[in-house]
């Protein structure tokens, strides 16, 4: 975490009230990862970091507070996904390529940061404009590459005009975060990780580009 860090009250804490902050932060996301959201305590929280509440409310307000420092942080991380997508080739092999570091990618995100994840999907649709904003920076930052991308391809000839560059996005973007949340309940469908990433990668590409994948 860069820059200064300031307690409720508005003091800049010092490095030993940093290193507390930090690890009232790692121990509630621990917990995240296996108890209900909203049956996380502070008081749980503060006995698993080994200090007091009093202190826990000297960096926060509450437990949704911290929670939303963590998505933050999440979706700083989770801007880096256009990297995957913005200036790369979606013609020939290099396409297929791409397709598949975007699905990898996209995984591999949503498999790291389930537990927060789970959470800022749960706040986004039950209304909370904060929590949505946070998973809004997470989708707009691949969407916007992509449709980048459709556009360089018709103007190109490559794809149709018909096709809407930010609709066709869009839906893939969806599509993606859906699977990607849904991971574990693939293999009650009897389907691997090795068989997923391969035919999503082509559903990509295909939307992207009107074609399938070159071998």
């Amino acid at each position: 975490m860069t820059g200064q860090v300031r307690t409720v009250d508005g003091r800049v804490a010092g490095r030993r009230g940093q290193a507390t902050r930090q690890k009232l932060l790692d121990c509630l996301s621990e917990m995240l990862s296996s108890s209900p959201y909203r049956d996380v305590k502070v008081i749980d929280v503060a006995r698993k970091a080994g200090t007091s509440p009093a202190t826990f409310y000297q960096y926060f307000p509450d437990v949704e507070g911290a929670v939303l420092e963590i998505a933050e942080e999440m979706a700083k991380e989770g801007a880096g996904l256009t990297d995957l997508v913005a200036g790369r080739s979606w013609v020939g092999k290099a396409g297929a390529q791409t397709a598949e570091q975007l699905v990898d990618g996209f995984l591999d995100f949503w498999r790291k940061n389930d537990a927060i994840l789970r959470v800022v999907d749960l706040g986004a649709a039950e209304g909370d404009k904060r929590f949505y904003k946070i998973r809004m920076k997470i989708l707009n930052s691949v969407t916007n590459s992509l449709t980048d991308a459709v556009k360089d391809l018709q103007s190109k000839g490559k794809v149709d005009k018909d096709v809407s560059p930010a609709a066709m996005a869009g839906s893939l973007v969806a599509m993606l975060a859906a699977v990607a949340s849904h991971q574990k309940g693939f293999t009650t469908w009897g389907v691997k990780q090795a068989e997923l990433r391969p035919n999503l990668a082509q559903l990509v590409h295909l939307g992207i580009t009107g074609k399938k994948p070159a071998k």
